[in-house]
């Protein structure tokens, strides 16, 4: 069954050149008939309904609105013009700065594919005319925008913590020092290149006062802060939380007078986009997992593991390879609902913790965005800064590398993970 599975999927991408969604739902009903099991798919539509009527799930479409409106709403400006005036003067200060914007960015979007978009928009064009390489600025706003997806409120984790029954709360918490972490490689690697290549900064920079920048930053620095203490202290739920945040968006932009409503239907629009591309992949994912829970795949894999002896590092190790293959090639909320209720079960049983082994997981298969071939990221800054693909992925190999390696921090220190909400009582 798992081969006939295997080669359906693998004949389906190469001849449909149809989305994921359906080419993962087609397989499995494929593997379902052709394994003389079409009789369970009965009762496949009320499986479909139970994996959807999840209460977490409703936070994941208010944060991707609330992030879409903060973007059109101009708070993008405001955050960049508040990191140039701390790290602007600094030698390679256009590269902190990226860096710095995606940390206050990632507790407006949560998104690495939308952190890309706007700073590549906004800091790319203005990194080449203060005299950065285009190969440069194009890397580094790739690497930091996988910083986005860490940091909490995070669409990513959110989407995790639902499908696999573990606390949002808690998952939120324990990005905080991964997605830091990262940053300071990042920022350490800019200072590097700085030195190395002489890239332009200095006393003599132009930039934003500090004051008036931070006056004009204030609604999107405090709105994360909200968010995320109300989540961490137990005043809102995530969802609640993302209700807050859609609310002090619109009202922000609003007040601000960069939204109106062609804006506004247009992030609803989009939004509604890509709740459907999004649900129609957890259909599929979900007839899939089916398919694995009727075949018993957890109980084999923990059978050849079991073979193997793999001790539970050994074993997490083996889930980071997976996940970040699947990064490379496959959309990273579908990698997520189709490899981790399959591999998830089996290190739980290992007694790995649910919430260092979340984190792991999603920050591994988010560095699959500026993995090649098919990286996200990767393939929205191309177009962004129109730049040849195969060049940018060449530019950001070594930020690439650096990530991989934080990852394996992750993983044999789980302490960088827990002590947050370890501290907080969330596990």
């Amino acid at each position: 069954m798992p081969t006939i599975a295997i080669l359906s999927f693998l004949a389906l991408g190469l001849l449909s050149g149809a989305a994921i969604a359906y080419i993962i739902g087609a397989s499995a009903v494929l593997t379902f008939v052709v394994g003389g099991n079409f009789q369970y798919l009965a009762v496949l539509p009320q499986r479909l309904y139970s994996q959807l009527d999840v209460f977490a799930f409703l936070a994941m479409p208010l944060f991707i609105l609330a992030g879409d409106l903060m973007n059109r709403g101009g708070l993008a400006r405001s955050l960049i013009d508040f990191s140039m005036s701390l790290m602007g003067r600094l030698k390679g200060g256009l590269g902190h700065v990226n860096i710095m914007t995606s940390v206050f960015f990632a507790g407006v979007s949560g998104s690495a594919v939308s952190d890309a978009a706007a700073l590549g928009n906004a800091l790319v064009p203005e990194m080449q005319r203060r005299g950065y390489k285009l190969d440069y600025a194009a890397a580094i706003t790739g690497a930091s925008s996988i910083i986005g997806p860490i940091i909490p409120p995070s669409s990513i984790l959110i989407f995790y913590g639902a499908l696999m029954e573990t606390s949002v709360a808690a998952l939120f918490a324990a990005g905080i020092l991964p997605g830091l972490l990262l940053a300071g490689v990042l920022m350490v690697m800019n200072a590097f290149y700085a030195w190395r290549d002489d890239h332009p900064g200095g006393a003599d920079m132009d930039v934003p006062r500090i004051l008036p920048s931070f006056l004009r930053a204030i609604p999107a620095l405090t709105l994360p802060v909200i968010i995320l203490g109300g989540t961490l202290f137990g005043f809102m739920t995530p969802a609640e939380a993302a209700a807050v945040a859609v609310v002090a968006a619109l009202a922000i932009g609003l007040i601000q007078g960069d939204l109106n409503y062609a804006r506004i239907m247009e992030s609803l629009t989009r939004t509604g986009v890509l709740l459907g591309a999004l649900f129609i992949i957890l259909c599929a994912i979900s007839t899939f997992s089916y398919l694995a829970a009727l075949e018993q795949w957890p109980q084999a894999i923990a059978a050849q593991i079991n073979e193997w002896g793999l001790s539970p590092l050994q074993y997490l190790m083996l889930i980071n390879l997976v996940f970040l293959v699947a990064g490379m090639a496959m959309d990273v909320k579908a990698a997520v609902a189709l490899f981790a209720p399959i591999f998830v079960p089996v290190a739980l049983s290992m007694g790995l913790d649910p919430v260092h082994l979340g984190i792991v997981i999603c920050f591994n298969i988010t560095v699959g965005l500026l993995s090649p071939p098919l990286g996200g990221v990767l393939l929205i800054l191309a177009t962004t800064v129109n730049m040849n693909y195969w060049r940018l992925i060449r530019a950001t190999l070594p930020f690439l590398f650096a990530e991989i390696g934080v990852l394996a921090l992750l993983t044999f220190f789980p302490a960088i993970t827990l002590t947050l909400p370890r501290a907080l009582g969330l596990v």
